[in-house]
């Protein structure tokens, strides 16, 4: 038998795109340099928020403004929903991945981590997806994998609401953008250990240092293992290095250099099987919730990332403002995979799906193994924004404008692990439902049997202004135009894994316009009232690794309308901060499939809504105690699933009027902390999720809704030393989350049993 590990080296692609001379490109890309008279003031216009986080915020749960340089006002001031997740917050209740992260965003669910774009992050934001809706510092986050580790991250903004008008062409449901630790004019060190249960072990580091009074350098590094809370094989290792420069801190010409390498090896997820038919009723009874039903000496999940970004800030005046961002990125991802699936025989020899007689009785005849797909995504990406405050009769405006230009390769490998030398296929053994044998003994030789190379190229120019009209009413709004075109080829081969043929080059290309408005009325100068409209443009191939076929490569762009009405108060001397929406987001025109088989094409006639309110609280109570709560309601609906002319030929629509998937109708995250006597610090917190429907069509399945706790003790010996204690799943609850679900072999990833966790963190 061949060892476990297939590096990314050892698999063919159709086309090598993994040349990193981009990277040198970056380094040397020629700073854009701008000149302009400075603006003669008048008025009152609004203040621009600084880019970035502010180098001296406090460690508190209430942010102030977004850090993308295009929102031009507080979060106070913006009409949208926007939720941003601090370090605070994610320190204290020891928040190591992004999933981990978004579980505190109500209204976000996950999907089972598999499709298009491979094993990976699977997001489903509002009732909609949001996989390739992923942002760092404002540029989209290229390829489907796992972003598994939070150690360079200064916070998570989660903008709901049709979208594209800030992230690009898709975000029907909202986008997710995460925001970078950068260096600051200030010396500290921060180092944290930790140890827990299903053998966890962390080391972080992050160091940042100012050389002198105009340059800083910082350094994040982290280390991490640990065994799935729960389960008897997943496992999770890796590691990471953010190394960083700023120069001209403190003057009017700034530029920051930052890279971030991080590598990945762990078992991916696939579960346990969740049937609901005649036979089961959800999980299967007898079915122990830490089985692997895969094989853990061939499973693998093994990411490489590599990210390049180059930052240069020029301050013309108090009033003008330019900013150009240049990054280079890599993933590469090789994942092997042995499904849940295949014929399920039950103890009383029933077969799970047909109820038809089987043998052997009490196993799992496999009928799919060894998955193998090795992608590799790389990204060059330039953007310049220019910010600046005047007044035109009086009324103030504080204006961005600006324009990006990206280009995206993907190319992958895809095929089969479980094969004999020559390509012939092998014979699995039939492995017990109750205690499942996860260890393979046969022949280990990736034999390719298909390969996708594709591009995406996106060029875009928007602007955003905020106009004040008086010191109560404003008007917030942008208008972005692009153009976005991608390919993507596939390519054949043989039953031995030999190249046969190269398909046609597929094609998408589209201009796109969207856009967002939204008046806001101040009766105080610490609340705000706000109606807010906006739209999304999704073409057919919104993401370098989404399939562009021959049925949906012509077709128009899809559209998606957010409307919001909502209430924003700072109180308790602007330590607070609370909000409330209620919303309608819509798809009018998603893409469906004719019955009639002479209709090729598919036909943008689908239609669905999400109707929801939105609650949320952060910020300081007193100084003491500090919450970070959100509740978010949604009420789904399909309207239309099927095109027009089917519905003229008296089809039924299967999925009218039924509730979307993956949308729990109730969700909540609550979190709160209270410093006691004696420099102890005492936090406890949950989240809530209703229950969810897993099909579209009949017949209807849903799996259940659940709630776990969580809690923390910290105390602080000394002014630079900590202890800290977490428990996730405080009572071990099981619950069950990322449902996949067909009529054949469905399954589900139990949720990680309770986990407890020590970290000794000392700063200096």
């Amino acid at each position: 038998m061949t060892s476990r590990m297939m590096p990314a080296s050892d698999m063919t692609f159709t086309r090598d795109r993994g040349s990193r001379g981009a990277l040198y490109a970056l380094l040397s890309t020629t700073a854009v340099v701008f000149s302009a008279p400075a603006f003669a003031q008048s008025g009152q216009p609004l203040a621009v928020p600084a880019v970035g986080v502010e180098e001296d915020a406090p460690q508190e749960y209430k942010v102030e403004s977004p850090a993308s340089p295009k929102y031009t006002a507080p979060l106070l001031d913006t009409p949208q929903t926007i939720t941003v997740i601090p370090q605070a917050v994610i320190k204290d209740q020891n928040l190591l991945s992004l999933r981990d992260v978004l579980s505190t965003v109500p209204g976000i669910t996950f999907g089972a981590g598999e499709g298009g774009g491979g094993y990976g992050d699977s997001v489903n934001l509002r009732g909609y997806t949001a996989s390739s809706d992923i942002t760092v510092d404002g540029v989209r986050d290229t390829g489907q994998y796992s972003r598994s580790d939070v150690f360079n991250l200064e916070q998570v903004e989660v903008v709901s609401g049709a979208n594209s008008v800030y992230s690009g062409s898709g975000g029907v449901g909202g986008s997710i953008n995460l925001v970078t630790k950068v260096p600051r004019a200030e010396s500290f060190t921060d180092v944290s250990a930790g140890v827990g249960t299903a053998n966890y072990f962390r080391g972080t580091v992050d160091s940042n240092q100012q050389i002198s009074d105009t340059i800083a350098i910082r350094i994040n590094a982290m280390g991490h293992k640990n065994d799935v809370p729960g389960r008897d094989v997943e496992d999770y290792k890796r590691w990471g290095i953010a190394p960083s420069i700023a120069f001209g801190l403190g003057t009017p010409t700034r530029f920051t250099l930052s890279y971030l390498h991080q590598v990945d090896n762990n078992i991916p997820q696939y579960g346990i099987p969740y049937f609901v038919n005649a036979f089961s009723n959800g999980l299967l009874p007898g079915v122990d919730t830490s089985n692997y039903y895969g094989y853990s000496n061939v499973d693998t999940q093994e990411i490489d990332l590599d990210v390049a970004t180059a930052i240069i800030e020029h301050d013309f005046s108090d009033t003008f403002h330019v900013r150009n961002l240049t990054r280079w990125q890599e993933v590469t991802q090789l994942s092997i995979a042995n499904q849940p699936q295949g014929t399920w025989c039950l103890a009383n020899g029933t077969n799970l799906a047909t109820g038809a007689a089987c043998t052997p009785a009490g196993f799992l005849l496999l009928t799919r193994g060894g998955t193998t797909r090795n992608g590799r995504n790389q990204m060059l990406y330039n953007q310049t924004d220019v910010s600046m405050q005047f007044a035109t009769g009086g009324i103030g405006h504080s204006l961005v404008v600006g324009a990006s230009v990206s280009t995206e390769d993907y190319a992958l490998a895809n095929g089969n692990s479980l094969r004999t030398p020559t390509g012939g296929t092998v014979t699995l053994p039939p492995m017990s439902i109750a205690n499942p044998d996860h260890v393979y003994t046969g022949p280990v030789n990736f034999i390719q049997s298909g390969s996708t190379d594709a591009s995406l190229n996106n060029q875009a120019i928007y602007a955003f202004d905020a106009i004040k009209f008086s010191e109560q009413f404003e008007f917030n709004g942008g208008v972005r135009l692009e153009h976005n075109e991608g390919t993507n080829t596939l390519g054949t081969f043989s039953a031995a894994g030999a190249f046969t043929s190269q398909g046609p080059v597929l094609k998408n290309s589209d201009d796109l316009f969207s856009y967002r408005a939204g008046l806001v009325y101040k009766p105080i100068p610490d609340a705000s009232l706000y109606i807010a409209y906006g739209n999304s443009k999704t073409p057919s191939k919104t993401s370098v690794n989404g399939a562009c076929t021959a049925a949906n490569c012509f077709v128009e762009p899809e559209t998606a309308k957010s409307y919001e009405i909502g209430a924003k108060w700072n109180l308790l001397e602007d330590q607070l901060s609370l909000t409330a929406s209620v919303f309608r987001n819509a798809r009018t025109n998603f893409r469906v499939t004719s019955a009639d088989t002479t209709i090729p094409e598919q036909q943008v006639d689908g239609s669905a809504r999400v109707d929801g309110a939105a609650l949320g609280a952060a910020g300081t109570i007193t100084p003491e105690w500090m919450v970070f709560a959100n509740y978010t309601y949604l009420d789904s609906k399909v309207i239309r699933s099927i095109p027009l002319i089917d519905i003229a030929r008296g089809i039924v629509d299967p999925q009218a009027g039924n509730p979307m998937v993956q949308t729990p109708k109730h969700a909540m995250s609550f979190w709160t902390t209270y410093q006691l006597p004696y420099n102890v610090q005492v936090g406890y917190g949950f989240t809530q999720q209703s229950k969810i429907y897993v099909t579209s069509a009949a017949p209807l399945v849903t799996a259940p809704g659940y709630w776990t706790h969580r809690a923390m003790v910290s105390y602080a010996p000394t002014e630079n030393l900590s202890v800290q204690i977490n428990a996730t799943n405080l009572f071990n609850k099981l619950y069950l989350t990322r449902v996949r679900y067909n009529a054949n072999s469905p399954w589900t990833v139990p949720g990680d049993k309770r986990q407890v966790t020590l970290s000794m963190n000392y700063s200096f």
